[in-house]
């Protein structure tokens, strides 16, 4: 009997906040970035969450950022993160997604984290969700720096053929399978599968949503996980987490997608 899968978006839709910029004040006070740097990718959460950044704003900002990671070393930041993921993700989790997350659990489908930031943020994240799998983007390290290349992106399409890989390599059915995104960008990973719902939508996807009858969703409660949450599975690799990283990451997402008003 095939096995399936439930696909989730991590930025507002599991978490009410951007993963990618979550860590920039513990960055700072690890004196990796400036005042300045904490600034800069604050506002740039602040643009995310109200789905207002345009094209020039958000690719000024990867430029920026793009330079600011080179050569930063993977063992110094991830110690800074590892320390700091449950203060300042843990409280943001919807608890309407964990409850779809141990829903799909329950009913013997896997758990599978999918974001454009990187796998050294998503996978830790995912691992304190208790989540099965992770697809994110993956930075290039050399010499155990960052060289502000990406070796895959995890955005649109690119989504939606490593969703089709993972299916295939685990053997998920994904008619049977499930997907949930608040982005338009994220239509290409919705249409693989036989069940899609969109989550706190933008306007764009809501239309799209509307047009191609899928379920739209509100989640609204942000609460703290609890220790009587599921421990992390093993199968999701123990990451070092480098959140500066996906913020470049993240700017680049939002390059394609469209202004919502």
């Amino acid at each position: 009997m095939a096995r399936a899968a439930a696909f989730f978006d991590l930025d507002k839709t599991i978490i009410a906040t951007s993963s990618a910029t979550a860590f920039s004040r513990p960055f700072y006070a690890g004196g990796l970035i400036t005042r300045r740097d904490v600034l800069r990718t604050a506002y740039a959460q602040f643009l995310f969450l109200l789905g207002g950044a345009d094209a020039d704003q958000t690719e000024r900002l990867r430029a920026h950022l793009s330079s600011m990671v080179t050569g930063w070393d993977v063992a110094q930041v991830s110690s800074i993160v590892n320390e700091t993921l449950h203060r300042h993700i843990e409280p943001t989790v919807y608890a309407e997604a964990m409850a779809l997350i141990d829903e799909h659990h329950a009913a013997g489908r896997d758990v599978v984290v999918v974001s454009a930031s990187g796998s050294e943020v998503v996978g830790p994240i995912a691992a304190l969700l208790g989540a099965d799998h992770v697809i994110a983007t993956r930075m290039e390290i050399v010499d155990g720096r960052y060289t502000g290349e990406i070796a895959f992106y995890a955005y649109g399409e690119h989504k939606a053929s490593a969703v089709r890989e993972l299916a295939q390599a685990q053997g998920y059915d994904l008619a049977a399978s499930y997907a949930y995104s608040d982005s338009i960008t994220d239509v290409p990973m919705l249409e693989a599968v036989g069940s899609a719902a969109v989550v706190n939508p933008d306007r764009a996807l809501r239309r799209t949503a509307t047009e191609r009858g899928w379920d739209v969703l509100t989640f609204v409660r942000p609460v703290a996980l609890r220790p009587t949450f599921p421990p992390a599975r093993q199968s999701v690799p123990a990451l070092a987490v480098v959140a500066a990283v996906a913020v470049v990451v993240l700017v680049l997402a939002r390059r394609g997608r469209p202004r919502t008003g």
